[in-house]
């Protein structure tokens, strides 16, 4: 029964918020790694091998940048994207989040693939920021592609 609630309430539950939830968990693995990288350190990964890796290859940097920040804002810009649409409603504005979300995970399968075939380890930092990519742009799509069911919160 615990599980069905659950189910209701989150179909209760404005797409956007969904989305914002997952753009604060994004933002806040991109804030850490960010803070980590700009400081010269490696990630904590714990048990896990991988991070420290993946942070000190060449490819942990885009132009001098660590590539952290380019997920700092974009997630910051995605939070921002999907609070907007809950406040304000606008099409536009879920098109942006799918937009900017889809372009993200081009980018993802990209340093996906550098961690996993190029540089043999994976950084579990990295790769949650990933999942909470992937699944914001799942998220945005669907909607989207129902949004005969959403036309309440898509107005």
């Amino acid at each position: 029964m615990r599980l069905q609630s659950f189910y209701a309430a989150l179909r209760q539950t404005h797409p956007a918020l969904v989305l914002a939830t997952l753009d604060t968990i994004g933002l806040a693995v991109a804030l850490y790694l960010s803070v980590v990288e700009l400081g010269n350190g490696t990630p904590y990964c714990g048990v896990l091998h991988g991070c420290e890796q993946v942070a000190e290859s060449s490819y942990a940097r885009l132009f001098g940048v660590p590539v952290a920040v380019f997920g700092v804002g974009l997630s910051l810009t995605l939070l921002v994207l999907a609070l907007a649409w809950w406040r304000r409603g606008g099409v536009q504005l879920l098109l942006a989040h799918y937009g900017l979300s889809l372009i993200g995970v081009v980018f993802e399968i990209r340093f996906t693939y550098i961690q996993v075939v190029v540089l043999g380890a994976v950084c579990v930092w990295c790769a949650t920021y990933g999942l909470s990519l992937v699944a914001r742009f799942a998220i945005a799509l669907y909607v989207w592609m129902h949004r005969d069911r959403y036309e309440r919160v898509l107005a």
